[in-house]
């Protein structure tokens, strides 16, 4: 690809959501491989000027590497449809369907995905009783990457102790015992399973400190559950609307088979750095992390 005639990419990254950090280092080293790939890039650290400044770059196509609310949620892809700017990942209604967590299960369960049960409560009440009975957690319904997650043991001595920050209501869901999965799709297939190992739960600190989690790929699990995990990715996929890439996220239970295998969400802009979950499974199927933001970016469109 000339320098002439490559395309001009704004690559959105940063924001103001929790997952700002996290964007930005997704956007970063996505902006490199395009890049290397042969595109003009431009990098936007996105804020309320973000329309002044799409205007002045005039970009073919954004390369959405936010992360959490309104770079997840369908507003800054809203954003993209009135300018009518060709982006990447998913649209409007998928974006903000899967970042609404009870929406999203609601949706799974008419599909005939196996979800865990779950209420949404008010905040206040979640810390005065048991709104279910323990083990539960207790999350953001519109948050991702582990935000805000607290879990209630069994033998807890009162109900969960949550941060000042957290919103007005929250979701409160069944507690799964186990091992957790993740299978990303492409398009319209399922990449391989990685099972995610941690000393811990998976949290904030466990999926983006160094060391704080071990991925293998692809998962020593049986044959009936991978393919379970790759055959639910894909149909959450198709269920949300989603395009481009997703990936879903599960907790299975092994000491029941394949009954104990449960959809916990899906994610619309995963993590995208060389080592984080997507790309890694992307390079397991034979595609570089260069040639995995090619394809991304060549996927881009309106009307998503």
């Amino acid at each position: 690809m000339s320098s002439r005639t490559a395309p001009k990419v704004a690559v959105l990254m940063g924001g103001p959501s929790a997952e700002r950090e996290v964007s930005l280092v997704s956007g970063r080293e996505c902006a490199g491989a395009l890049r290397a790939a042969g595109y003009h890039v431009v990098e936007v650290d996105c804020g309320p000027d973000l329309p002044l400044r799409l205007s002045e770059i005039r970009p073919d196509l954004c390369f959405n590497a936010l992360h959490g609310r309104w770079g997840e949620d369908g507003c800054v892809q809203g954003l993209l449809e009135w300018l009518r700017i060709p982006y990447t990942h998913s649209g409007v209604l998928a974006s903000a369907l899967a970042m609404d967590k009870t929406r999203a299960k609601a949706a799974f369960r008419a599909a005939g995905l196996p979800v865990l049960d779950s209420v949404i409560c008010p905040t206040v009440e979640v810390r005065s009783r048991h709104v279910l009975p323990p083990p539960y957690v207790v999350k953001p319904n519109n948050e991702g990457s582990s935000v805000g997650v607290y879990i209630v043991s069994a033998d807890a001595n009162g109900p969960a102790q949550l941060a000042d920050d957290m919103p007005e209501s929250v979701m409160v869901e069944t507690y799964a015992p186990g091992r957790d999965l993740t299978c990303s799709v492409m398009g319209d297939r399922a990449l391989a399973v990685t099972e995610i190992q941690t000393d811990g739960w998976y949290d904030y600190h466990a999926k983006y400190a160094p060391g704080g989690s071990r991925h293998v790929l692809p998962a020593q699990i049986p044959a009936d559950v991978y393919a379970a995990c790759q055959a639910h990715a894909l149909a959450a996929h198709r269920v949300l609307g989603c395009r481009g890439l997703s990936r879903s996220d599960f907790r299975w239970d092994d000491s029941r088979g394949i009954d104990g295998l449960y959809l916990l969400e899906t994610n619309t802009q995963p993590g995208m750095t060389p080592t984080s979950l997507s790309p890694e499974q992307a390079a397991h199927e034979g595609l570089s992390f260069t040639e995995f933001c090619a394809w991304i970016a060549e996927d881009a469109s309106c009307n998503r």
